[in-house]
């Protein structure tokens, strides 16, 4: 457990953190660089950066990258085909924060960064120069302390306790004994309880009822500004609505002006289209993400209507990719519900449905999907995903098809982050996805055929 550790709920967090907000000034608007976590892409930061823009952040001052392997390695110091290790990824953002104060000319940056990300940050900022190229970090659900603290299970892993990596990060610095490097302005936010990597039980990393010897107040760090958010989930810590207000108080010393985004009159999207890999170590394992594009796959885009998911007339964009997987510009309609529909070989063909896009976006990154051999007994396949969070059954109002508990979500807890419906009939209807106020309709497709229809939550 940490020793004098600054906790700060959040109804308390406002006042404090305006008293003590000696950052950037409201003016000068720093440019500010989002590291996703472990497995993501820039993609999750896409509703952050929505509401930094509605409160006056420039879009042009607003950076969010795609690391191209964004998994850790099982064992950092040991080389594994597909994943990274803790040196690459801060070589990779030592190199983006480089490009960043070129392309903006200016001195400093902020960094905001989720799970993973803030050990990348972190270490950067200690070992990589990054004290003198950053002025504010932000961590949200960063396992600062690791998610396990277990004598003799994976000890060289970035997120043990024990590793060399993290007893280096969390050495104490300063006449404090400080955990974080000075010079910097830090702040974490942490849930009170609910962060899946941030529990006493490693029910979550499979061990159910061994204790992992980590607290909830893991992502805590010693010489910081601590913000405790009740009930959020690991990502959530990162990419809510209360993590964004904790966030802009803390850079400005001031409330934001709106938590939501501010819709505009016309929307742009691009992004990338990316596949998946195989773990070299467990092939059987099945499939994980990374970042590399996916050149040669197909984009189709077509407006559908919002309360059956068909489709409204033809398509609205179609795109091969090129080498980098990029696609758009797209010209959107802010109050259009879409169906994005990537085809490529090696994969099933991918329907997936969203939410309309209040706001323009360069950070609309997509995937298709590989459907596992234990789902092809059905005749069509929905998944239903939430990127920027996790369902909890206790805590959310969530429905697949009508069903209150999807197949995968659990009884308690906020650990999964997608749900699943196997249909015995590849019959075309409607199906829906519904997420406290959101609500995403769409279309079954034959799995036989090779596809798979994704609801994929954007709040």
């Amino acid at each position: 457990m940490l020793q004098r550790r600054t906790l700060l709920a959040l109804s308390l967090s406002t006042a404090m953190l305006a008293a003590c907000a000696t950052g950037p000034s409201l003016t000068e608007r720093p440019p500010i660089v989002f590291v996703h976590g472990n497995g993501d892409s820039a993609a999750l930061w896409q509703t952050t950066i929505w509401r930094f823009e509605s409160n006056g952040w420039p879009r042009d001052r607003l950076f969010a990258f795609d690391q191209p392997l964004p998994l850790a390695r099982d064992s950092d110091p040991v080389a594994q085909a597909g994943r990274s290790s803790t040196a690459e990824s801060l070589a990779f953002l030592q190199a983006e924060v480089e490009r960043v104060l070129q392309a903006t000319g200016a001195r400093k940056v902020v960094l905001i960064g989720n799970s993973r990300g803030g050990n990348t940050i972190r270490n950067y900022v200690q070992n990589g120069g990054g004290d003198q190229r950053v002025s504010d970090v932000i961590l949200g659900g960063n396992p600062a302390h690791g998610i396990w603290n277990i004598a003799g299970f994976n000890e060289a892993s970035e997120f043990s306790a024990r590793s060399p990596f993290l007893r280096q990060l969390n050495a104490p610095k300063g006449p404090n004994g400080d955990e974080v490097t000075p010079g910097v302005r830090w702040l974490t936010v942490r849930s009170d309880s609910n962060d899946k990597y941030a529990q006493p039980d490693a029910v979550w990393i499979g061990m159910p009822g061994k204790p992992t010897n980590v607290g909830f107040d893991g992502p805590a760090l010693r010489g910081a500004s601590n913000v405790v958010v009740p009930r959020v989930d690991h990502r959530e810590t990162s990419f809510s609505p209360a993590a964004f207000d904790a966030a802009w108080r803390f850079l400005t010393g001031a409330a934001p002006a709106t938590l939501q985004p501010i819709p505009e009159s016309s929307v742009t999207l691009s992004g990338r289209v990316t596949g998946l890999g195989t773990d070299s170590l467990n092939p059987k394992s099945g499939n994980f993400t990374n970042n590399l594009p996916l050149p040669g796959a197909q984009l189709t885009v077509f407006a559908v209507d919002p309360s059956t998911g068909q489709r409204r007339g033809n398509a609205a964009w179609a795109q091969t990719m090129g080498a980098e997987g990029l696609w758009g510009p797209f010209n959107a309609r802010p109050d259009t519900f879409y169906e994005f529909v990537i085809a490529a070989p090696g994969y099933d063909t991918t329907h997936i449905y969203r939410s309309p896009f209040p706001r323009s976006s360069a950070v609309v990154q997509m995937r298709p999907e590989r459907v596992l051999p234990a789902d092809r007994d059905a005749q069509a396949l929905v998944l239903m995903t939430r990127p920027r969070g996790y369902f909890d059954l206790q805590r959310d109002t969530l429905r697949l098809d009508g069903n209150a508990r999807p197949a995968g979500v659990p009884p308690q807890g906020a650990g999964v982050a997608s749900a699943k419906l196997k249909l015995p009939s590849d019959a075309p209807r409607a199906v829906t996805a519904e997420f406290n106020a959101e609500r995403v309709v769409g279309q079954t497709w034959p799995l036989a055929q090779g596809h798979v229809s994704v609801l994929e939550l954007t709040y």
